[in-house]
């Protein structure tokens, strides 16, 4: 596996490179790959999201410095930005995919992480994320498509 470690990166910018590399992943021309970055002030909004789930106006968003997207990974509206660590698995899950089983390996590890750094958090049933208590601190929507992940997870680190 390879880890592209990019510092603070616009969200298209890292969409783009997503997409570029699960195509070649697809095609049998990368490895998978881990995309590790922050982004600036941004709201997406997954396929079961709407842009009446964002509680600022469209004149709010413009004067905090805030981009808001239509995304095409699952779940809600999620906020990116600074002191966020965000991670894109370009993973090839192989032809007939568990997305469920995915889902739940990625909140294992970030539950295991957390746990490495004295973080006692867990799953909150019924939802997907990572929680401390009734907190979320991760974030997790993702796409599989042809077998290959785009987009993952947002960890509120600071």
């Amino acid at each position: 596996m390879e880890v592209r470690r990019l510092g603070l990166v616009p969200y298209p910018e890292a969409w783009a490179l997503q997409n570029r590399l699960a195509d070649a992943r697809r095609a049998g021309l990368a490895p998978d790959t881990l995309i590790l970055l922050e982004h600036p002030h941004t709201y997406t909004i997954g396929r079961s999201g709407t842009r009446d789930h964002v509680f600022l106006t469209e004149s709010e968003l413009a004067a905090r410095g805030i981009t808001c997207l239509d995304v095409d990974r699952g779940g809600d509206v999620t906020y990116h930005g600074p002191g966020q660590l965000v991670g894109y698995p370009i993973f090839d899950l192989g032809p007939q995919p568990d997305v469920g089983r995915y889902l739940r390996n990625l909140e294992d590890c970030l539950i295991e992480t957390l746990a490495d750094f004295g973080i006692a958090a867990g799953r909150l049933s019924g939802y997907t994320g990572v929680w401390i208590g009734d907190r979320k601190i991760a974030a997790i929507g993702v796409k599989v498509s042809q077998g290959v992940t785009t987009h993952g997870f947002a960890l509120n680190v600071s």
